[in-house]
This record gives structure tokens, sequence and C-alpha cells, in this order.
């Protein structure tokens, strides 16, 4: 599903030049379940944005369902990004004078789904979270596990290849954060591809595969409870 061959990025500030990601192989096979862990600074959010098109890399070779992303036009990155990789942030990003449905179809609006296949699919994942009955509430009216639950349904709405979290429970308390992961892990053995970028070991141990990054590269490639890959 994803295949990066010596993906690299570095910013240039006038003669200055930052590597934050030094060359870089990595292969995630669909259905995976993936964290990648790291302090900031460690090359992991540089990864994070490569891997949700939302930044162009240096050099290197990007596949996504066989398809080079690396060269395309930020035009096709938009409609990657729309069709095969459901976001959740941190933030939540949810508009406040919008329901929580509204909340939800919005990439389905981007996407031109017509609005009556938008309702229904928007109620059936609201459901799926367990906010079924709360589709009419505006996000002010939710608590921070509910607002997010909230951002996994409309991550999903576009039936995505990929759900990429970033710091997901960054904002949650312990019990919400735990609650957010089962849900993580409930998804991905519904078939889904997760990856969760995080900074917290307890975090990254819900799933499935954990990527420890420093200093701009993988430095540990493990499956849960087994030795390095």
């Amino acid at each position: 599903m994803i295949e990066l061959e010596g993906i690299y990025k570095v910013y240039r500030n006038g003669a200055l030049e930052v590597q934050a990601l030094k060359p870089t192989n990595l292969l995630v096979e669909k259905g995976d379940y993936v964290a990648i862990i790291g302090p900031s600074g460690s090359g992991k959010s540089t990864l994070m944005n490569i891997l949700g098109c939302l930044d162009i890399p240096s050099g290197g070779t990007y596949m996504l369902d066989n398809e080079e992303v690396h060269s395309l036009t930020e035009k096709e990155l938009a409609k990657v990004r729309n069709k095969k990789i459901g976001f959740v942030f941190q933030n939540f990003n949810l508009l406040p004078r919008q329901s929580v449905q509204q909340n939800v179809e919005l990439p389905m609006v981007y996407g031109g789904l017509p609005s009556s296949v938008r309702a229904q699919r928007a109620q059936s994942l609201l459901e799926k979270v367990g906010l079924g009955a709360r589709v009419h509430h505006r996000p002010s009216e939710l608590s921070g596990g509910q607002k997010q639950r909230v951002a996994i349904a409309r991550a999903l709405t576009m039936n995505p290849s990929i759900l990429l979290a970033d710091e997901p429970t960054g904002n949650l308390d312990q019990k919400s954060s735990h609650e957010i992961m089962d849900l993580f892990t409930q998804l991905n053995e519904e078939g889904s591809t997760v990856i969760v970028i995080t900074h917290e070991m307890d975090i990254a141990e819900h799933a499935k595969r954990i990527l420890r990054f420093g200093d701009g590269e993988i430095i540990e490639d493990r499956r849960r409870g087994s030795d390095r890959l």
C-alpha cells in the first residue's frame, strides 16, 4: 500500500540547510497498524506530512496504492488527500458553527457526493463511533473525546486507503485517550490501515508495529511482542 524508497527532506533558509528527514525506506502493507514515535525534531512529523501528501519530499520515490504521488501537481495531491487519506488531528479541526453531521459530511462535499448519500453515510459513521444521537449538536456541546470521535467519523467518509492520525490523544485525558485508541484498534480489525503519530509510548503500544524516530531517521522498527524487524 505504501512504499517509500530513499525519501528525504531538506529545508533551506538562505545558505542554511536542515535535513529534517534522512533517506528513508518504508513498506506498509494494507491492513497494518503502525505507530510512529519520537521526540520533537526527530523527523516523525516530516514523515507524516509526506505520507499525508501535505509536503513534497526533496527526493526519493513515494508509491501509494501503486501510484507515484511524489511528482503529482498540487491539484492532483488534493484529490489524493480527499479520496485516499483520512486525517485525524490533535486539535480536531471541527467547524464550530456547523453541526456534527455537517462536519462529517465536509469531505464528501469536496468529493462531489450527493446530499442524500452524504447524510446517510454521515449518520452511519456517527453511529459507528458511538455518536448517533449527537448528529445535530455543535462541537462546543461535546467533550474532547466526543470531538475526536467526530473527527474519526469524518476521516472515514471517503473510504480512505489510510487513516492517518497526528497526536490524536494530545488534547485528551487518559480515559478518553485509551477509548480513542481502542476505536482505532477496532477500525484496524475491520480492515482499515492505521498510522498514528505520537510521542507517548503507552499510546504507541496499541499499534501492531512501532517505528521509533531519532535524528531524522528510523532507529527501530519492530512488531509488538517481537524483536526488531
